[in-house]
């Protein structure tokens, strides 16, 4: 996973996690128009990261206190389980590039 991430995005430790999540898919946008308001779905982004990001979720979930603690987190607030998975993932992500940033190690 994290020879994919590396492969597939060279923006890491750039950009804002905000941008990061967007470039690897996994940041909602809105679709509004007028006065409706719309549902917020992920479209975009680097298929292949957002994959093996996905899986690294499910990792991290059952191997990780830190990380099941936020799913668990995000699944009282009534989200679906996926969305949880996906918010792990976006977790996951802003922690490798904040990592990368600060050339630190992670600290669980």
């Amino acid at each position: 996973t994290a020879t994919t991430l590396i492969a597939l995005m060279p923006e890491l430790g750039h950009v804002s996690p905000k941008a990061i999540a967007a470039l690897a898919g996994l940041a909602p946008f809105n679709n509004d128009s007028g006065r409706r308001r719309g549902q917020r779905m992920i479209r975009g982004g680097r298929r292949r990261v957002r994959k093996a990001l996905y899986m690294a979720a499910l990792a991290a979930i059952r191997t990780s206190a830190r990380f099941k603690t936020f799913y668990d987190a995000v699944r009282a607030r009534s989200a679906a389980a996926k969305v949880a998975i996906i918010a792990v993932a976006r977790k996951l992500l802003t922690v490798l590039n904040a990592m990368l940033k600060t050339d630190t190690a992670f600290q669980a």
